[in-house]
């Protein structure tokens, strides 16, 4: 698909790491699917929405490097939505972790304007770099962790889960290890209203290249994903390993 030109119109400092990039294209879109954001000159990369004109970044590599000197009126190219998102079900539990909240603040706002019963475990390692509590508290009820304990529990978001907590239908995003942790606190029931948005090298976003596929079902993230149930997760790689660009395996 033709990239469709995009132009800046805000960047909001989220984090001292994170921040949000608002375009003057509105996209419909449904929570915990992507765009590909093509940043001329430098690479085309995958972005998780995090409002219909919205993608928010934290600066880890060289494409986001380049995205993080733009600023209003400078343009890139925006390829989809694509990708599943998140079936949401009620009542909602939202397990977020560090910039994973990006694609999960949508979705607690839908939720929300349906009625449902939203709670979300929202972690990060400092204070400073808790992203988007207002709008999950503007959703409904939030626990907070920190890994240095500057804001709310101590420890890790997964800590704070509980019998009661964990029957709700879980939708998570995060570092892979603390998602994978939270699948292995679940039973086999329990995974199947689970949903983990993966995160994974996606080259072309349409099924084509086989670069995101997931050992061994051979499922493409990017379009089969990058929101899986744990039921499909489980006995694959996740929480294992990934693949970089060049197709090596790379431990999680």
């Amino acid at each position: 698909m033709k990239p469709a030109n995009a132009t800046i119109i805000d960047v909001i400092d989220e984090t001292p790491s994170v921040r949000s990039f608002v375009f003057d294209l509105s996209l419909e879109f449904t929570p915990g699917q992507y765009v590909m954001v093509w940043v001329r000159g430098v690479d085309e990369v995958p972005m998780s929405l995090s409002d219909h004109n919205m993608i928010t970044v934290q600066q880890v590599g060289d494409a986001t490097s380049a995205i993080f000197e733009l600023a209003p009126g400078d343009t890139v190219g925006i390829r989809g939505p694509y990708g599943r998102g998140f079936d949401i079900n009620n009542p909602v539990l939202i397990v977020a972790g560090g910039v994973g909240a990006a694609p999960l603040a949508p979705l607690a706002e839908a939720a929300h304007g349906m009625g449902y019963d939203v709670l979300t475990l929202l972690g990060a390692r400092t204070r400073d770099e808790l992203l988007f509590q207002r709008r999950f508290e503007d959703a409904g009820e939030v626990m907070v962790a920190t890994d240095d304990g500057s804001a709310g529990f101590h420890g890790r978001v997964t800590d704070l889960l509980d019998r009661g907590v964990v029957d709700r239908c879980i939708h998570s995003c995060g570092p892979e290890p603390m998602m994978y942790a939270l699948l292995s606190m679940l039973d086999e029931q329990q995974r199947g209203n689970a949903q983990f948005s993966l995160h994974r090298y996606i080259k072309c976003g349409l099924g084509i290249c086989g670069a995101c596929c997931i050992d061994p079902s051979g499922a493409c993230a990017c379009v089969d994903g990058p929101v899986f149930y744990g039921s499909e997760l489980a006995g694959s790689e996740f929480g294992r390993y990934r693949r970089g660009a060049d197709g090596v395996r790379i431990r999680v």
